[in-house]
């Protein structure tokens, strides 16, 4: 039986009605041409739309999008299985819904033991819910497969994105990533802005190894490091060739509080 995903920080992190998400989203949007090549992966903030929906605006308009999007998030909770997936049903929006693509994400599930159909790590995260309405506003039909990414081992990451690799060939499908991630949190404006770029120096030299060491080795509180290294190895295995930083920006800029930020990047991988 499937079963739908009910929002759960609509009217916190963005507007609780269907007329004014979608007014903020898309002005977020506006002005950006979409890229001609298809992106393999774009990493955005999920803060809420007043703080990084700037960021995550410009460069989802900009990424060139495939019909069906693999979500990669974090697990803040810590509730449910450390690489879950939901399986199937529709994600709900306040207005609107987006559908579970289950014919991929049951065979991604056989393929790979370490993913587990799972709805207790989705039910109270917020990551991926917050990128929806931006995702909804570029494409209403568009499919989503949604996975929580929690298993800090790096083998276990690289080992999920070659099964996926291998899931996606076979069936012929290309499939475009998007990852749900803040960069650093709770610094000063200055260093959040200097840790910051060494992860996404890390990320545009699509060094996915380089990425999450300099993440442990500085103390980047990154918290989608977990699917960004996933994320980062498979758009490798389909050989990406170049990664752009659209945008970045963190919470100073709307708060202007430099004593204690949130970093926000937006990225693109071609």
């Amino acid at each position: 039986m499937s079963f739908d995903r009910e929002p759960v920080v609509a009217g916190q992190f963005y507007a609780g009605r269907q007329d004014q998400w979608l007014a903020t989203v898309q002005s977020c949007m506006r002005g950006e041409k979409e890229n001609e090549k298809t992106a393999k992966l774009a990493m955005v903030p999920h803060a809420g739309h007043v703080f990084s929906g700037g960021v995550a605006g410009q460069t989802l308009a900009r990424a060139k999008l495939t019909d069906t999007v693999l979500l990669l998030g974090p697990n803040h909770t810590g509730m449910g299985a450390p690489m879950a997936v939901w399986p199937d049903g529709k994600w709900l929006l306040p207005g609107a819904a987006m559908d579970v693509d289950a014919e991929l994400a049951a065979a991604i599930l056989a393929a790979e033991p370490a993913l587990t159909a799972d709805r207790v790590a989705h039910l109270q995260e917020h990551s991926l819910e917050v990128i929806l309405p931006f995702l909804w506003a570029k494409n209403p039909e568009m499919r989503i497969v949604p996975i929580a990414v929690g298993d800090p081992r790096p083998h276990k990451l690289g080992g999920a994105a070659a099964k996926i690799a291998e899931v996606l060939a076979r069936l012929g499908r290309e499939v475009s990533v998007v990852v749900s991630s803040d960069m650093n949190h709770f610094a000063s404006d200055e260093k959040t802005r200097v840790i910051d770029r060494h992860a996404l120096d890390r990320i545009l030299a699509l060094d996915p190894m380089g990425f999450y060491g300099k993440v442990r080795e500085e103390n980047i509180s990154m918290c989608g490091v977990l699917p960004m290294t996933l994320g980062m190895h498979l758009a490798n295995i389909q050989g990406a060739k170049k990664a752009e930083l659209v945008a970045y920006a963190t919470s100073a800029d709307v708060n202007g509080d430099v004593s204690r930020v949130v970093g926000y990047a937006g990225i693109i991988i071609e």
